[in-house]
This record gives C-alpha cells, structure tokens and sequence, in this order.
C-alpha cells in the first residue's frame, strides 16, 4: 500500500490540474481500497486497445493517461516516419467525455507537429478506419469503450493501413509510452494542425459501403421492413441515411433510442448481444409485422440481428449464426459472379463457429484464423495483398467486416448486408432463418455458448491469472463422456493431442488462450479479457441435422449438452 501511496502523492503536483489533484487527495483521506484500484497498475492496451473506468489515476482514462500514450505514439510515428508531417484522424463515439478527450488528444498530436483530421461530431468507428486509408494517414484514433457501462471510455489505435495496431508497432509504440513521465506530454497545441472533417467523409463512406454490400439485381429492398435501433449510439449519424441511399424505405427507427447519449438511459447495458438491449426494437417489430431487427453497439462496430423463425417467431441470432449467414451471402454471391478462382479468403478466430469455415470450404474458399480481435484479420488483408482477395470476415462477438474498404468490425456495411439478405431471400420465397437451416442441413447444427466472469481489481487479476494456471497445469482430459483430443495452449504456442501424446507448434503470435477439443468435435475455450475485468469461456457443440423440421429439438439437444458441461466444470 506504501507503493500505492507514493504514486498517488505524485499526482498531487504539476503537470496534474487543480481538480484532479483535489480528487486524489480526497481518495488519500477518505476511500484508500479505491486508491488502490486506481493506482495498483498502469492503464495497459488490450485486444481493443486501452479501455477503462474514468477518473484521476494511472489505472483510469483521463486526459493524462491518453495524453501520456498520445505522446508515446507521437514519438513513435516521428521514428518510423522520420523527416514527413505525419497525418492522424480522430474519431468519437457517443460516451460521457468523449468528445473532450478527442479535442485533448488532438492538441497533444498538434503540438508534437503532426497533422490532425477530427471528425466535427461523434461518427461510428469504421468510419475512421475508413478514414485513415482515404485521407492518407499513418495512423488513426478512436475515443471509445465500445459497449461497456457509462463510466469506461478508451481509445483504439490504428496504423496506416486502417487496421489496429498490431505486432511490432504494438510493442514499440508500448516501449516508447514507457520511457516517458506524465510531465512530457507536450500540451503545446498548433491549433493550424488540426482541421474539422465530417460530410465529405460521409458520403465516400456510405458509398462503399453500398458498393461492397448490396447486390445490383437485388429487387424489392423497399418490401423489407426494417426495425433499427442504434442504442443511443453513434450510427444514428450514418446507417438510417446508408439505408435510405440503398433503397431500403421501409425503416421504422426506435425514436427513444435515436438521440446519441453516454448514460444511456433505456438500456442497462448498450450491448446488442442482449435481447434485453433490444427490447423496445423487438416489440415495435412485432406491432408493425416488421421483417428484421438490428441494433447496433455505441461506436457501430458490432450488431445484433433479430429475424423470424419458421414459426414466424421474432429470434436473435447468435453472433456466431449472424457470421455465418453472411459469410454465405457473400461467398455465394461471388461465385455467381465468377470470381472465385482459388485465390479468396473468410477471415475468422480461434474462438468463433467452425461453422464457417466448413461453408467456406464447400465453396474451395479458404478460412484464415487468428487470434481474438479485428486487428488479426486487418493483418491477414495487410499480408494478403497482391495475391489473395478478401470476401469477408467475422468473430463470434457480433462482429464482422464486408470486404477491405474498412479494416475493423463494422455494423454499417453489415447492417446493409443482412438487409440485402433478407431482400434477397423474400424475393425467393425464402427468409434468412430458412437460409441458415439450410447451412444447418448442409453442414451441421453448431450450438455455442458464451460465459463471462467478472473479477474486479487486483484480488480478481490475481484470481483470473489462477484459474489459467490450473487449467494448464491440470487438464481436462474428458468432456461430456468424449474424451479431449487436442489442448490448444496459445501461450506457450503448443498443441497438444493428449490422446497420443504428441505436440505440434501454433503458428500464431501468443496470447492468453486455452482451447479444449474432444474427439467429438467439442470445444471449450478459456480467454481473460484485454479490456475488462473477466475471464470469458466459449463452448461449442454440433451434430448433423438430416431435415430442417428437426432443427429445433436438435438445438435443445445441444443446449442440454453445454449445460451439462458448464456444471462439470464448475462455472
């Protein structure tokens, strides 16, 4: 606690102002278990770059801790790009302080002598991965927490190719954030350095969008009808206008969930993996027999998907079956095209549907797998390009990415995407629920599973960072009567076949990863947060499905066996 103590004292003094300083004092006298939490350690980049609580402290976001690692990335932008007036763009979402944060992350860049785009009102994320390409940046920004509660917010950082960064850029730009004190960032703004970007942008964006989303003989787009809702977020700013230039007319938008709003006030959480955060689209569909639900997260990267069943049940698809299905899409419609020839790729992850990877493959389409995160299937395009073509990829945490016009999950061209799905499938006398039974026949009915658990502070990092180690050192070695075949330990970057006692290399960069599979193509996988508090575990399960009919108590089935499993292992 000493420790603790003496780096809070530091902040007592300058570059620190007045209020902050007030708000650690305060904390010295009167809360030291929340003392502790902020200053046990340094705000870290994770999987999404750096996300956290707000307020005074090293462990919280605040003008000091982005100004801090502005300054690190100004410094590293001049080392690679030395001699050149390096360009950025900045963009912000809807959350409590971000467009403050954007302007002081923007004066940092201008008064290390580097030009800065800033998008004049908040914008949706893709949109500045899009950004950072057009404009002929070397790197770009994002000030936001995705679908956190109202008191996170964070940044994400992308290099020169649209996508976050990632080896060895993430690395050094960490190296130089660490060599540097909270007393040398440069708050020197050049205001003739920053300049204010916003409809022009917009419109290129949109119209890629529609290019890499919609299919020209698709008809009847305007004999869909559409519930959206943006969650009180940032795609209110571009999707309904996306839509609308589409030829989608029928879309009836959730009125008290348009305006943009950090503490958003209608939802416990803005998360549309919940059917809870789409409550009020869901009921509004029902009343008006609408064909399709989306909503989409704070910054527009991810959405939720709501269709109906063959019992004209309003149901919403996994992030896994949303991935899929539009993989499907796409694949199928560029083949129809002609324009396989061998030389296309699916990107997906380690922890998503085997699912697509089997579509894939019925079409002769490879399936390039990463690790966790949209910045590793940004690296594959990056590596890719010249010889393979990018169709499209996903995760199973509601994301995915419609070609290579952006380099980041994004709910704009996806949205466009399902709506085109759905047209399509209307127009032959089909739905996209009937067309993902299909896959199911096809392919196999895969069922998964997410379990988040929450760890706060220092005792739960400690607690995360034990459960791992057991799950290393003490395998499993059977998982609902099928033994496990393979331990997939990303870390020390070795599989495991515990059957014959074998051991191959990942040829993936390491992470904090523990994938179990069975001989019956079970698969668990265990994977602590970058950004947040918790440990997450992913199951997946699957069987053949003869008939479509049978799809429903096959999926009960399945349901029955993640939860045998989740007792098993205690959770």
């Amino acid at each position: 606690m000493n420790d603790i103590l003496e780096k809070a004292k530091l902040w007592l003094n300058d570059p620190f102002d007045q209020e902050t300083q007030n708000e650690i004092q305060s904390l010295i006298q009167n809360n030291p278990n929340e003392l502790k939490d902020r200053f046990y350690k340094n705000m870290e980049f994770g999987t999404g770059g750096m996300r956290g609580i707000m307020g005074a402290g090293t462990n919280r976001i605040n003008k000091y801790t982005l100004g801090k690692n502005t300054q690190g990335l100004s410094n590293y932008l001049h080392k690679v790009f030395p001699g050149k007036l390096c360009k950025v763009a900045i963009a912000y979402d809807c959350r409590n302080n971000s467009r403050e944060f954007s302007r002081s992350v923007a004066e940092v860049f201008s008064a290390n002598n580097i030009k800065v785009y800033l998008f004049e009102d908040l914008r949706p994320t893709p949109e500045l991965s899009f950004a950072v390409r057009e404009l002929g940046c070397d790197a770009g920004l994002v000030l936001t927490a995705s679908h956190n509660p109202p008191e996170y917010n964070g940044y994400k950082v992308y290099f020169n190719d649209g996508g976050q960064i990632v080896p060895p850029h993430d690395d050094a730009i960490i190296d130089e954030i660490n060599k540097l004190d909270f007393k040398d960032i440069n708050f020197d703004t050049d205001d003739s350095l920053i300049e204010i970007i916003g409809e022009k942008i917009d419109n290129k964006f949109i119209e890629k969008a529609i290019q890499n989303s919609t299919v020209s003989d698709t008809e009847n787009r305007d004999k869909i009808k559409i519930v959206f809702t943006s969650l009180h977020g940032t795609s209110i700013t571009i999707i309904p206008e996306a839509l609308q230039n589409a030829g989608f007319t029928d879309v009836h938008i959730i009125e008290e969930q348009r305006a943009p709003d950090g503490n958003f006030p209608t939802v416990e959480s803005p998360n549309p993996e919940e059917p809870a955060a789409l409550k009020m689209a869901t009921e509004l569909a029902e009343k008006i027999e609408a064909d399709i639900v989306i909503g989409t997260d704070p910054d527009c990267d991810r959405l939720g998907i709501a269709v109906r069943n063959m019992d004209n049940e309003l149901v919403l698809l996994t992030g896994n079956q949303t991935f899929s299905i539009l993989s499907y899409f796409l694949i199928d419609t560029w083949q129809k095209e002609g324009r396989l020839n061998g030389n296309q790729f699916i990107g997906s992850t380690i922890v998503s549907t085997p699912l697509v990877e089997k579509i894939a493959d019925s079409y002769g389409v490879e399936t390039k797998i990463g690790l966790t995160g949209f910045k590793w299937i940004a690296k594959m395009i990056r590596e890719a390009e010249g010889k393979q073509d990018f169709i499209g990829g996903g995760e199973e945490s509601f994301g995915f990415m419609v070609g290579d016009f952006v380099r980041d999950k994004d709910a704009v061209s996806a949205t466009l995407l399902a709506c085109e799905i759905a047209a399509s499938a209307k127009n032959n006398n089909s739905s996209i629920y009937a067309e993902l039974l299909k896959l199911f026949v096809n392919h196999g009915l895969y069922k998964e599973h997410l379990i988040s658990v929450v760890k706060k502070g220092l005792e739960g990092a400690n607690e995360i960072k034990q459960m791992m180690t057991d799950m290393r050192e003490n395998p499993i070695f059977e998982i609902d009567s099928s033994k496990v075949k393979y331990l997939y330990d990303y870390e020390s970057s070795i599989c495991k076949n515990l059957i014959s006692n074998t051991e191959t290399i990942i040829d993936l960069p390491k992470s904090n990863v523990l994938i179990y599979e069975t001989e019956d193509g079970t698969r668990i996988a265990a994977r602590p947060s970058g950004t947040e508090p918790k440990i997450k575990f992913y199951f997946s399960v699957n069987t053949s499905l003869n008939n479509a009919k049978n799809a429903k108590n096959v999926e009960i089935e399945l349901e029955d066996k993640i939860n045998r499993i989740i007792k098993e292992m205690k959770l």
